[in-house]
């Protein structure tokens, strides 16, 4: 893919606890200037939906643990989506689906999947996951309707890696998140199956692209 493509595929994120609105204008105007979309925090959504309109916007729903009650976390993704958000990366409850309530993950999701008219990409937390749990993850975000899967909120020990997109492609498209830094590293994801890239290095990783003076 040339660089205006790669770009495209790339949410540029900025999600840490400490991150401020102008933290988000910078991200907003680095998307901006590079063909990128953005991924930040539901706090700053309204802002950013009106400082950037062109940009497409992403935002988390039951960030970072996913172990917010079901009701929060539909409330969340219809807040997220009526302040301007254009896609919502949402937390499964990690401890739901260890303990093998695959049931209760799968009705969160698609009680929420249903509340927005808006693309919902489910957070899998593969680091924190067996193989095995990591395929009834992917299952149980299908059932619901879901339009993508991400690798990782960037927040659990460990990030996204080749094993974990070829796995979780066999079920939908795939975000690969999670220590993704260069543009080597992307495209190792892309050559994994991955169909986007999560980062906070998007401009790195879209300079790294060989057509980039």
């Amino acid at each position: 893919m040339d660089a205006r493509e790669l770009a495209a595929k790339i949410d540029h994120t900025v999600l840490g606890p400490e991150t401020t609105l102008d933290d988000v204008r910078r991200v907003l105007d680095e998307a901006a200037a590079h063909g990128m979309n953005a991924c930040i925090p539901p706090c700053y959504v309204a802002e950013a939906a009106e400082y950037a309109p062109e940009t497409t916007l992403a935002t988390v729903v039951g960030f970072p643990h996913g172990q917010h009650s079901p009701e929060t976390k539909r409330a969340e993704a219809v807040a997220a989506w009526e302040a301007g958000a254009d896609e919502l990366d949402v937390v499964i409850n990690v401890g739901r689906l260890k303990a093998g309530d695959d049931d209760a993950v799968r009705a969160e999701l698609a009680d929420l999947v249903a509340a927005v008219p808006v693309p919902v990409k489910v957070i899998v937390e593969t680091a924190l996951l067996s193989d095995a749990e990591k395929r009834r993850a992917a299952a149980a975000a299908v059932d619901a309707d879901a339009d993508m899967l991400k690798t990782s909120t960037g927040f659990a020990d460990g990030g996204a890696t080749v094993p974990d997109v070829e796995l979780l492609a066999e079920f939908l498209p795939v975000k690969a998140s999670g220590g993704v830094g260069s543009y080597e590293d992307a495209l190792a994801m892309f050559e994994a199956g991955a169909e986007r890239i999560g980062a906070s290095s998007g401009v790195t990783i879209v300079e790294g692209h060989p057509d980039v003076e």
